[in-house]
């Protein structure tokens, strides 16, 4: 991914909108979540694998929420923020449903930097 080489900016006192650069790889994590493939089985350049407790929680906390996933909505980026926490930057995106629209979920992830430009890690998905 060429794009993931452009600088993020490391501001840790404010919360900022998802950097473009960024956004492919949650659309792509979304989707599979979408399919509910929740370890990313075929495996997503720029994402650490997710490991097994981390996807069955993600899927059960989906499950319990009672709404169908669905795909980003373009407005996602509107409301969805990082921040700078000194090693890495919190995200935290918004997640959609067929019946609420935006919904009250959101991916929780980190993003670090890497030799090749970042690598994201799938925390979790709840209702903060």
């Amino acid at each position: 991914m060429t794009e993931n080489k452009i600088a993020v900016e490391k501001n840790d006192e404010h919360e900022l909108p998802i950097p473009t650069a960024w956004r492919p790889i949650f659309l792509a994590i979304v989707n599979a979540f979408v399919k509910k493939d929740y370890c990313l089985s075929n495996g997503l350049e720029s994402v650490s694998s997710v490991s097994k407790g981390t996807a069955n929680h993600i899927e059960e906390y989906i499950a319990e929420y009672g709404e169908e996933l669905i795909k980003l909505s373009e407005e996602t980026w509107e409301s969805s923020v990082y921040v700078w926490m000194g090693t890495h930057w919190d995200v935290l995106i918004d997640l959609w449903t067929a019946e609420e629209g935006r919904s009250d979920l959101v991916l929780g992830a980190q993003v670090s930097e890497n030799s090749s430009g970042y690598i994201v890690n799938i925390g979790m998905v709840y209702v903060p």
